[in-house]
């Protein structure tokens, strides 16, 4: 069988995760590691190549960006215009429709598919949405996240000037309304309150209710547990008072780069564009022959 080659772009916590996730996947293979300092090597990686480039590697097939949100659309662009897959978990609702008709143009022009918004929410979430709602075509769903670490929010809370680290926490409130906690550490020489204030006018915090704390330590409060909670109460046909739950509390950095990993695979099943997870058969995202599968699973 010949194996997937999937190179890993950005090795923060997603990335770790991936690395882990394409290790045990049967049909994959590692083809290398594009880190912004390929000079630190850790000990896990000394059995791959870990360069500044992704050109610098051999055989390519999918990049798997384990980039930061806001850095995913560049990343892409250049990585589909070489002809190879890619897959994100490019995680701001509001910008989805637009990175899809992004990408869209460019992977089509270079025969390559770009699967998009592949974590857990959006994501896999997604899916178990659309499923709540053909099963209920009316009514309303809510989305309860947490309590737990939010890594997107993290992550944009770490590029904001002054912030030396930090750690944002998601809390439910209740029907889909979210508490977001931050606790920073501030670099020296800078104020406090500017800093607080600039996190809470980010787009990832301005919508919902937020509280900056500094603290001394944040890896002394981090931990990487998460969870939601998807609720559907609505008509099926003309019968009401249907009401489904969907609960689930996760690893967010290991299931994001499992989900990651699995749409890595349904990306050679596509023709070539930019697909959302909503748009890809699930079969198509496991490993296994297809009757195989449909006899052990339908």
């Amino acid at each position: 069988m010949k194996k997937i080659r999937a190179a890993i772009v950005g090795y923060g916590n997603i990335g770790k995760y991936v690395l882990e996730a394409l290790e045990a996947a049967p049909d994959f293979e590692v083809a290398g590691v594009i880190r912004r300092n390929p000079g630190e090597v850790p000990a896990e990686l000394q059995g791959y190549k870990v360069v500044g480039k992704i050109t610098e590697l051999e055989k390519v097939d999918v990049a798997v960006l384990c980039t930061p949100t806001r850095s995913v659309e560049t990343h892409a662009k250049e990585i589909l215009s070489l002809g190879i897959n890619t897959v994100d978990s490019y995680d701001i609702h509001g910008g989805i429709v637009a990175l899809r008709r992004s990408l869209n143009g460019v992977a089509k022009a270079h025969n390559a598919v770009s699967v998009i918004s592949a974590g857990w929410d959006p994501g896999s979430d997604s899916i178990v949405r659309a499923l709540l709602e053909a099963m209920v075509p009316k009514g309303i769903t809510y989305t309860d996240f947490g309590p737990g670490m939010s890594m997107g929010h993290t992550v944009a809370v770490k590029a904001i000037e002054g912030v030396k680290a930090a750690l944002s926490m998601t809390i439910p409130t209740g029907t889909g309304i979210h508490r977001r906690m931050v606790y920073i550490e501030v670099k020296e020489g800078y104020d406090f309150a500017k800093v607080a204030a600039a996190i809470k006018a980010d787009d990832y915090f301005v919508h919902d209710e937020t509280h900056v704390m500094q603290v001394e330590c944040v890896d002394n409060l981090l931990d990487m547990g998460h969870g939601v909670q998807l609720s559907r109460k609505g008509v099926s046909g003309k019968t009401q008072n249907q009401l489904i739950d969907f609960k689930m509390k996760i690893n967010n950095p290991a299931l994001t780069a499992q989900i990651l990993v699995a749409v890595a695979r349904a990306s050679f099943k596509q023709q070539p564009g930019a697909y959302t997870m909503i748009e890809l058969p699930v079969i198509d995202m496991l490993y296994g022959d297809k009757e195989d599968l449909i006899r052990r699973l339908v």
